[in-house]
Parts: structure tokens; C-alpha cells; sequence
């Protein structure tokens, strides 16, 4: 391997570690009966009986079983779907978090859970009293697949609820506990595979929710999957995973990444076997086997397994993931659904890390991005320019990484003839532009959700004006909408046209405004440069951008 590879690789792992660190009804509704309490209610659901409480006219269930992960000397294998119950089971409280390293003091994203287990798979629903067939949203939390659970209070789903959607939030295996494999573990599995327990848990709540979801009011055949950053590279995880097709009709994806990621057995794309990176994780952790790896206590397996350069990603296994997601779009072969996709302006401005040095002057980055881009340069120097470097910088790492995957899905899924529609969240507040954090990574999800008083105490505080209100009823009015049919529609607000429609896109600033050809050249830039890395089939796509990318290859095919 390359200097200039184990340089990148070294800093991906370094990125991720330092990502995870910062951080119904009453009786009168179908199938249900009534506590006698206006502060309770009561579902009757084919798994049970559930007891939540009522807030105005939205109930909430929390912390509602719908697996039980495997634990102890059953760690690392699929979940195992939580038996139908007798009797009233109460859900008043959110279930425990999946095991994960603290947060990072200071951070913006610091949420700190009541309680942690390694037994954390639940899902909370949020349904307006009365609802009927309702379109259902099943959020994904983000996190780097180390972080994070449905229960974080900017996931509240009582806004989205009130109008007309049953909101299912869950929590999923996270970090080493959640995507680690070993050909131990392959060994132990019917199918010969191992790793994607995480991904394998999202399913299994997918399946709670088509099983049960009728009895809260919600359609189980209008389920969209929704999710941010982790959460949204989950959801095209879900897309691409054929045991999970069927089980949604929609996609919505805030701020995905559209990353290589490793494979089981054979070294591809500049990553390790799968396996063979959890051989090394267990030697380096002391253990002999897999047995002495399950013995560990998962705490401590959760903080010691970064130290060793374990990373949690999806693995392309040939069941659940049967080659890389760009592939797989590539071929057709996703979830032929409609899609809504986007990325934030400054996705980079609070994850600063992802960053290299800044190069001493524009001629030393100049020189650079020419070793890196060949007959590219011009185009990228262009788009990029050195007269700024440190916003060209940012710049061009989020178009790489977020803009890109974002424009690359939406144009995949309008090519088979499926409505997507195309954003930008490009809203600043003083608090967030005075500490150089316009648009940050995540800074919409309040938004989407109508949580703006629900962030914690280090998010810059949003204002809380007319202004502030009025966008975030219109983002919530087009997700809602998208989730109830398919199109992105709020009542006073400019229409959302369709991707197909001259590359359309919608930019959220201080309004909502319809343009179009949002990124100009860059994606086709990236685009370029993607497909010949991917042409090579030994190198890494997303990670190794500007500054520090290795030369282009001349290779190339037609991806596109």
C-alpha cells in the first residue's frame, strides 16, 4: 500500500473517531381501547398491548421493544424479533441508548443518555389521536454508525405528528458492537457472512413497523425511511440491501455520504477485507478468539476498539449488501422509490477535521491540486480557486462528499422514472454565522422536525422569531408531503419542482426558492472523478479530496 494511501486511511480513522466523539389511540380509534386517563392511551398491536401517554392530541409510546440484540456470549449475531406479549406492557420512557463513547465536551452535536445497554433495540412512535392510514416516517439517527439514539430531543416527532404523519424514531447496534466481522463469526452464520448487524437491526424494525404499524394509525404500505448523515448513509444502505425492499415506498436523505466501504474477504477500493480487519482488531485487543472477544465488557470494547483503528462501516457481504451502493445505482438495482435529497452549504464548517493543513500559499495549492487532477486541474482550480483557499477547501470536501452523493441519487432514481427532487439548506442565524457555522452539518434537522427549542445547550441558538417559524413550517409541510404521496408541497410557499425538470433543485435561506442547475459543474467534476476511481477498483473515492488526492487515474468508464 502507498504511502499516500496509508496516509488517507490513516486520517479517515482519525475522522471517524473524532466524528463519534462529538458527538396510539383512544377508544375510538380502530383497534384500540381507552385508560380512562386524558394523560394515557392504550394500543392494542398484534406484538401486544402498549400503554403510552397523551400530549394535546398526540400520543407517544416510547422505548417500545422490536428486537432483542444478541449479548454476552451471543454478541454479533442478527437480532432476534422481541416475542408478543400478554397483558399491558407500559411505554412511557425511552429505552435505553445503544453503547457508545461519550461525547466530546464543548461539541455541538454532545448529547449525553440517561442510560446505555448493550440490550437497546427499541423504537418510540409519535401519532396524532384519532390518525387512520396514516403516511408513516421511520427516522434513522446519524452519528458515523458510533453515536446517537431515536430518543435525541431534536427527534421529536409531536410536530410531524400534529400534522398527519405517524413518526417511528429507533435505535440501532452502533460502533464495533454494531459492524464488526470476523470469519469466526462468518463461520457461525447460515449465509457464511458477518458484520451489518446494525444494518440488520434497521430491517427488523422495518419489519416491526409493517407488522404493527396499523394499530397507531399509520398506512404499513406509505412507510418513507428518513435520515441524516449516518442516518441518511443508513437509509441508502436500506435502499441497496434487497432484504430490505418492500418494506418501504419512499427515501428522504439529509446529508449523505456515498462512500466506498469495505468487503467481507477480498481487499477492493483501497479497503481491507472486513474480516481481516477484525482478525487484527481482536489481536490487538489481547484476545484469542472470538469467545474471549464476547467476554469483554461492551463498554469497554466500545471505547478500546477506535484505539486499534476499527472504523464502523457497512460491508458488502453479497447478501445485505451486495456491492458498493454506487454500484449498485449504477446497475438499477436499488429500491426503485421516489426520493428526496440534499446536502447543507456549510457541511464542512463544523466538521473541520475532515480537512488537511491549509497549504502554505496559492501557489503551493495550486501545485497540488495539479499533481492530484491532471487534465481536471483547470476545471477544479476554476470551481476552486486559490484566492481563497480555506472556502475553496471547504468547498470542495462538501460538493465532494455531500453534494455530490446527494445530486447522484436523485439523478439515478429520476433516470428510472421515479419523482426526486433535489435541496440545499442554506439558512444562517446570527448565532451559527457569528461562530463561522452557516448551515452546518445538521443545522436543519430542527427544522425538518419543528424542534427549534429542543436543541441542546452548545447547538447555536436559533431565534426564536416569525422568521425562523415560518421556515421551518415550510420544510416540514414539503417532507411531510413528500412522505404522504410522493411530492414535496407546502400551502404559501414556491412549488418544488421535480430533478428532471432542468436539474432542479429547492435552496432553503432565509425563504424557500426554487433554481436551477444548483451545482453547476461540480457535480460533473466529481462525478469524473469518482467514476475513475471507481474504474481502477483499488482506490478510495470520497476521503481524498483536493490538496491530498493521489493522481487521477486515466482510466475511466462511463458511469454516468
Amino acid at each position: 500500500m502507498g504511502l499516500i494511501m496509508r496516509k488517507h486511511i490513516k486520517r479517515q480513522l482519525a475522522f471517524i473517531t473524532t466524528w463519534a466523539m462529538l458527538g396510539g389511540f383512544l377508544a375510538s380509534s380502530p383497534g384500540a381501547g381507552a385508560s380512562g386517563r386524558s394523560d394515557e392511551a392504550v394500543v392494542s398491536a398484534p406484538v401486544g398491548t402498549i400503554e403510552g401517554v397523551q400530549k394535546d392530541d398526540v400520543l407517544v409510546f416510547k422505548g417500545i421493544p422490536y428486537a432483542a440484540a444478541p449479548i454476552g456470549e451471543k454478541r454479533w449475531q442478527p437480532p432476534v424479533p422481541f416475542p408478543d406479549w400478554e397483558g399491558l406492557r407500559k411505554a412511557k420512557k425511552f429505552g435505553p441508548a445503544c453503547i457508545q463513547p461519550k461525547s466530546r465536551p464543548g461539541s455541538i452535536y454532545a448529547e449525553d443518555y440517561a442510560a446505555m445497554s448493550e440490550n437497546c433495540l427499541s423504537l418510540n412512535v409519535w401519532t396524532k389521536q384519532g390518525a387512520k392510514n396514516a403516511p408513516v416516517l421511520v427516522w434513522i439517527h446519524g452519528g458515523s454508525l458510533m453515536t446517537g439514539a431515536g430518543s435525541t430531543q431534536i427527534y421529536d416527532g409531536a410536530r410531524m405528528a400534529g400534522k398527519g404523519l405517524v413518526v417511528v424514531t429507533i435505535n440501532y447496534r452502533l460502533g464495533i458492537l454494531g459492524y464488526f466481522a470476523h470469519p469466526e463469526l462468518s463461520a457461525e452464520s447460515n449465509l457464511g457472512i458477518s458484520g451489518n448487524y446494525g444494518l440488520q437491526d434497521q430491517i427488523e424494525a422495518l419489519r416491526w413497523v409493517k407488522r404493527n404499524i396499523a394499530a397507531f394509525g399509520g398506512d404499513p404500505d406509505n412507510v418513507t425511511i428518513a435520515g441524516e448523515s449516518a442516518g441518511a448513509l443508513s437509509v441508502m444502505y436500506l435502499m441497496a440491501s434487497p432484504p430490505a425492499h418492500g418494506l418501504f415506498g419512499k427515501a428522504i436523505v439529509q446529508s449523505a455520504y456515498m462512500i466506498s466501504t469495505p468487503s467481507l474477504k477480498e481487499e477492493r477500493f483501497g479497503h481491507p477485507a472486513l474480516e481481516a480487519i477484525g482478525q487484527s482488531v481482536q489481536e490487538k485487543l489481547g484476545a484469542a478468539n472470538i469467545a474471549e472477544m464476547r467476554a469483554i465488557d461492551p463498554h469497554d470494547l466500545t471505547a478500546r476498539a477506535p484505539q486499534t483503528g476499527f472504523a464502523p462501516f457497512g460491508v458488502v457481504d453479497g447478501h445485505f449488501l451486495p456491492r458498493q451502493i454506487a454500484e449498485t445505482f449504477d446497475r438499477g438495482e436499488q429500491a426503485q422509490v421516489p426520493v428526496l435529497a440534499g446536502f447543507n452549504e456549510g457541511e464542512i464548517r463544523s466538521l473541520r477535521f475532515l480537512l488537511p493543513p491549509k497549504p502554505s500559499d496559492a501557489s503551493d495549492y495550486e501545485e497540488r491540486i495539479r499533481s492530484g487532477y491532471g487534465e481536471l486541474a483547470d476545471l477544479y482550480l476554476t470551481l476552486y480557486p486559490s484566492d481563497n483557499m480555506e472556502e475553496s477547501m471547504l468547498a470542495a470536501t462538501r460538493d465532494a462528499m455531500y453534494g455530490w452523493t446527494a445530486e447522484r441519487l436523485v439523478f439515478r432514481q429520476s433516470g428510472l422514472g421515479l419523482p426526486s427532487y433535489l435541496y440545499m439548506f442554506d439558512h444562517g442565524y446570527p448565532a451559527a454565522d457569528e461562530n463561522g457555522l452557516h448551515a452546518f452539518h445538521a443545522a436543519e434537522i430542527p427544522y425538518v422536525f419543528g424542534t427549534l427549542k429542543n436543541t441542546s445547550a452548545q447547538w447555536p441558538k436559533i431565534p426564536r422569531t416569525a422568521r425562523e417559524r415560518e421556515l421551518s413550517d415550510n420544510i416540514m409541510n414539503y417532507w411531510v408531503s413528500f412522505a404522504r404521496n410522493g411530492t414535496p408541497v407546502a400551502a404559501d410557499a414556491p412549488s418544488w419542482p421535480a430533478y428532471s425538470e432542468g436539474k432542479s433543485a429547492m435552496v432553503f435561506a432565509n425563504k424557500p426558492k426554487a433554481i436551477a442547475g444548483l451545482s453547476g459543474q461540480r457535480y460533473a467534476l466529481h462525478e469524473e472523478v469518482v467514476c475513475r476511481r471507481m474504474a481502477t477498483g483499488d482506490m478510495q473515492w470520497n476521503w481524498n479530496v483536493g490538496i491530498i488526492s493521489p493522481p487521477l487515474p486515466s482510466v475511466s468508464k462511463d458511469c454516468r
